[in-house]
């Protein structure tokens, strides 16, 4: 990796809590400055403007948890338990550093809905990527007998995201678990339920 790309990606890791808890529009570029230390000439050096830093953040941030997600769904081979890694996984996000900071798609989705239609577009893009994994689980757990024949795919998985995504958005507007913990626990039970 050359120097550039070393900057290039220094800039990236440091500013990414930076957007996904303060938004694009509450980041500044002298937030982003003062994070790496760098200059707005070294940073416009490497990057187009904000937008394309949004951009890369974004998916970045996704990828990270799309990465983490991954690892724990190879860890196991049952349909089930690999749907059951999002609410474990959800429910404790507090001891994931990544994760602390808040969901990409979420965070950004709210935010960019009417102000920023390139950053709403990969939240949208992302979150249909998360809908068919979900969806392409659970038919293979269908195909292996594992999953009960008449579940839907596509709607468990839309449930899913909706309870995950729900769940996630009290948990960080009221600073506590409870209601994550409940909308996890649910969910597992909703899991256990499309059983074969």
């Amino acid at each position: 990796m050359s120097k550039a790309e070393e900057t290039r990606e220094w800039i990236i890791e440091k500013a990414a809590p930076l957007f996904n808890t303060q938004g694009y529009a509450g980041t500044s570029m002298r937030d982003i400055m003062e994070i790496t230390e760098l200059s707005k000439g070294c940073i416009y050096g490497h990057f187009k403007n904000k937008d394309q830093i949004a951009l890369i953040i974004f998916d970045y941030n996704f990828n990270r948890i799309t990465d983490y997600i991954k690892g724990k769904l190879l860890a196991t081979d049952h349909s089930i338990e690999r749907l059951r890694v999002y609410p474990h996984v959800y429910r404790s996000y507090q001891e994931v550093p990544f994760l602390q900071t808040g969901c990409p798609i979420l965070n950004t989705a709210t935010e960019a809905d009417d102000t920023h239609p390139e950053l709403r577009k990969r939240a949208a893009k992302a979150l249909e990527v998360w809908k068919k994994a979900l969806e392409n689980q659970i038919k293979r757990g269908i195909a292996r007998k594992e999953i009960k024949s008449e579940t839907d795919a596509t709607e468990f998985a839309v449930i899913m995201i909706s309870m995950i995504e729900g769940a996630f958005m009290q948990a960080k507007a009221s600073g506590r678990t409870t209601e994550l913990t409940i909308a996890m626990n649910y969910l597992e039970k909703m899991i256990l339920n499309i059983k074969n």
